[in-house]
């Protein structure tokens, strides 16, 4: 049997890199630092900042929205986030999902008082009496327009002329808190019933569900939505 020979750590040497390994080395850090480096940076509205506000900005605000489950469930979140930030009922949207039947307007409608105190005493929501008593008068309203106008989205577009209007903002300071289209869109919802739909509240639904593009124009998702 051939004698083993003995390995570098047995005999206590250590075996130092051949150059062509420690060049290669060097070139694979320098290549990983210019990778770095080079990574484009994306550039976001100045609002968008989080965990929970960055996937909402970039997959959801500002998109149009011609969905009625979707666009009942952006009306029933602006009203609720009245007096309060917009993170907060982003934290909260899952548990509204839950608890208001994934905002059925056919279902909401139908709430009774028993489902009222349920939904007082959980936690995951905003828990405000008149808010949720909106909720469900703004069901009502909802199913109402669906009938006068075939669909919700039918209605609702009529206010920017059928199609996403394009702003072109610079600054985040610059954007209205109302425009005579968020207006006109709050009056006529009141005339109808709705409830916490004031004309700051449309605007930022409108925001929400892209009748208005008010990404900023270096936002990297104002020429996509």
């Amino acid at each position: 049997m051939a004698q083993r020979t003995k390995s570098n750590k047995e005999s206590g040497r250590t075996r130092k890199p051949s150059r062509k390994a420690a060049n290669d080395l060097e070139s694979g850090v320098a290549n990983a630092a210019d990778g770095a480096a080079t990574t484009p940076t994306i550039t976001r509205c100045r609002w968008a900042g989080n965990s929970l506000n960055i996937p909402y900005h970039d997959e959801e605000w500002g998109v149009p929205s011609h969905d009625d489950r979707h666009l009942f469930e952006m009306l029933i979140l602006e009203g609720a986030q009245a007096g309060l930030s917009w993170d907060t009922v982003l934290k909260k949207r899952a548990r509204y999902r839950e608890v208001f039947d994934n905002f059925d307007p056919a279902i909401v409608a139908r709430y009774d008082q028993r489902k009222i105190k349920s939904l007082l005493a959980d936690p995951g929501i905003i828990r405000n009496r008149l808010k949720i008593a909106a909720t469900i008068a703004n069901a009502k309203a909802f199913l109402q327009v669906q009938k006068d106008f075939a669909s919700f989205d039918a209605y609702l577009w009529r206010f920017v002329g059928g199609q996403q209007k394009r702003n072109a903002w610079t600054e985040h300071k610059r954007l209205p808190a109302k425009t005579p289209e968020s207006d006109a869109l709050s009056d006529d919802l009141q005339k109808r019933g709705f409830r916490f739909v004031g004309s700051t509240i449309c605007y930022a639904f409108m925001q929400a569900t892209g009748m208005v593009n008010d990404h900023l124009v270096d936002c990297f998702r104002y020429r996509q939505v």
